[in-house]
């Protein structure tokens, strides 16, 4: 289990430990909550979130069959009327009412019209006769695709008892794998439908299988009994709105000239200590830090800045990630430990760095990074070249290309926190858990002193490289094992850092040297969202929802970003919908214009981060919240 930043004790007692978070506690659902989580779950597995809409028959299809219905094309025609541009969730709900799952009962009774033997098997001849010639007609690719089913064919024959047995346990493990996957990925949960519940998963869910192929139909007379025209009841279920708020927001270009970053005069006489860190890109597009701990032993001046670190060695060629945005929050344990006191945060800006002077007591502070996701986000440009990591001369000797060894050299510069040009047990053992998932201990590291270049008892730069030369040894060349450790940190097929930010924070203390420890490596949840909303309610403009006075939509405009936080202060959960579509020259952490969010009873939660697409033009922030009925 994740450790939380107030749990901990003592300075210099802190290991690094992993992520990780329980699950959410789940209380019995009633009929219709069942039957709208599988709505979500199935939907979910075609489309990204519940306000995307269906815009073709196939979709409509294939949604339908994640929901385990087997929809014909009559059926699919019924929905999708000539005159139909798009379905939306509330349409796919409805229809989901109307077409229930086919049973094995029908199964078994459309087939057994079919075995002239009573055998429980339909000669393929039969079968391809039948389903290529009479009623609905399939392709030869579709008959081939069930004659093809090695378990339910055997000797020129199709075994359809088992075939509907195979049927309806995929179907029945389509919508499993579907409802496992929309439990425990928070992602979604957070991101696309906006639930406020947190949860980690373990273990990557496995693939959701894909539909069964058609089987034979029924009779258009026997499958379809209702008549008329649905079309009408499925326009009537648009979601309606019980009252909006809006914000609009203009900001010029360059807008961070009126509140410039400057140091204090007499800084470079004052005591300094630098360390690094890097944001990392998740799968489900969760950023996770390294997070710290700063002993201030008297109360000082303090000058504190996070910037992103340059990596690149090319005058004139900066690092691409060099414009993605950096925050530091500072918050004070109190002599409980159990909460964390906001104190201030890295505000004020100058270019690609932020900062913040003011006064801090003596204490143990927590210094959490933050970046908004609005530009660290992942790649979509496909890459169609994999990059050579190793090679053999011509005697057979392998060697570490010389690409791959400059990516090395990067990752050495990013893992050495503190920058002395070496890598301590503690932090190899971050780069460890990044990339395996576990700690190499005292006696792993002292044979690894043994075999490889070291000074005062840690890594060097060159041992580092022998020692990703030693693993490709060890596959004899095999390049897969470097490849996730490449991945894991950030880089891409061709060797560029496209999912990761280094960073580095310098902090300066006029009365005492400031004290800095990497504690943890964690997603940026938590504390972070609390003190992200107690900055946003404490320093920004506050709405109230019409006729809801409890619900109240807060946005802070910095300088650089537009954050929005929403308080929810009544004893019921709330669904927000929110449209950016008016915005210009914006972009925003959920890469969606049109998103919901839920929040939960009695709290606050962070609705968006916007930032300007282009810094150089005018960007205009325009949004819609409305409370969905």
């Amino acid at each position: 289990m994740a450790i939380s930043p107030g749990s901990d004790a003592g300075f210099s007692s802190q290991k690094s430990t992993p992520s990780e978070s329980p699950r959410a506690k789940r209380f019995p659902l009633t009929e219709e909550e069942i039957f709208y989580m599988n709505c979500r779950a199935a939907y979910f597995t075609v489309f990204k979130n519940s306000l995307e809409n269906i815009i073709s028959k196939d979709q409509l299809c294939l949604v339908l069959q994640h929901a385990g219905r087997n929809p014909s094309q009559k059926t699919i025609n019924k929905y999708w009327t000539p005159q139909t541009a798009k379905l939306n969730f509330d349409d796919f709900c409805v229809i989901l009412r109307k077409e229930k799952p086919t049973s094995k009962a029908e199964l078994l009774k459309s087939f057994k019209q079919l075995d002239v033997n009573d055998d429980g098997s339909i000669l393929h001849t039969d079968l391809y006769k039948l389903l290529t010639k009479r009623g609905e007609k399939m392709t030869r690719e579709e008959v081939n695709a069930i004659i093809d089913l090695a378990d339910v064919n055997a000797d020129g024959k199709f075994d359809y008892i088992k075939f509907c047995k195979l049927y309806l346990t995929t179907n029945e493990q389509c919508l499993k794998t579907a409802l496992e996957k929309l439990e425990v990925d928070s992602k979604l949960k957070r991101q696309h439908f906006g639930s406020h519940i947190e949860a980690s998963p373990e273990r990557d869910p496995s693939p959701v299988p894909k539909p069964s192929p058609r089987i034979m139909r029924k009779t258009d007379e026997e499958t379809f009994t209702n008549k008329g025209d649905n079309r009408a009841s499925l326009l009537a279920t648009t979601r309606k709105f019980k009252t909006s708020v809006s914000f609009t927001i203009t900001m010029g270009a360059n807008s961070n000239r009126n509140s410039k970053l400057t140091e204090p005069n007499s800084v470079k006489e004052w005591q300094c200590v630098q360390s690094k860190g890097c944001f990392f890109l998740e799968e489900d597009g969760e950023i996770i830090s390294h997070q710290y701990r700063m002993q201030i032993a008297q109360r000082s001046m303090v000058y504190l800045t996070i910037k992103p670190l340059n990596l690149s060695q090319v005058e004139g060629k900066p690092s691409p990630w060099l414009s993605v945005d950096t925050t530091l929050y500072i918050l004070k344990e109190n002599e409980s430990q159990a909460n964390l006191q906001l104190m201030c945060f890295t505000e004020l800006r100058n270019r690609e760095v932020f900062g913040w002077t003011g006064e801090l007591g003596p204490g143990m502070y927590w210094l959490i990074p933050s970046t908004t996701g609005c530009r660290l986000r992942k790649e979509v440009k496909p890459i169609t070249e994999e990059a050579q990591l190793v090679y053999r001369d011509e005697t057979g000797e392998l060697f570490l290309t010389q690409e791959f060894r400059s990516a090395l050299s990067d990752i050495f510069e990013v893992i050495d926190l503190d920058g002395n040009g070496l890598l301590s047990l503690e932090e190899y053992n971050f780069f460890e858990l990044r990339t395996s998932g576990e700690k190499c201990d005292e006696d792993a590291w002292a044979v690894c002193r043994e075999n490889f270049d070291t000074k005062k008892n840690e890594l060097t730069r060159q041992g580092f490289m022998d020692l990703n030369l030693m693993e490709a040894n060890d596959r004899e060349g095999d390049p897969r094992d470097l490849w996730v450790t490449l991945y894991s940190m950030g880089y891409n097929k061709a060797l560029e850092l496209t999912e990761a930010c280094p960073f580095v924070i310098d902090i300066y203390a006029d009365k005492c040297k400031p004290r800095i420890k990497a504690v943890h490596m964690e997603a940026c949840s938590g504390q972070l969202e609390k003190a992200i909303c107690k900055s946003v309610l404490n320093k920004g403009d506050a709405k109230v929802m019409d006729g809801y006075e409890n619900i109240i939509v807060h946005t802070y405009k910095r300088d650089t970003w537009i954050t929005s936080v929403i308080e929810n202060k009544s004893d019921n959960k709330v669904i927000i919908h929110i449209n950016n579509e008016l915005s210009k020259n914006c972009v925003n952490n959920r890469g969606l214009n049109i998103f919901a969010v839920e929040v939960a009873p009695k709290s606050t939660m962070v609705c968006q981060h916007v930032m300007p697409l282009n810094e150089r033009q005018e960007w205009i922030y325009y949004c819609v919240y409305s409370l969905i009925s």
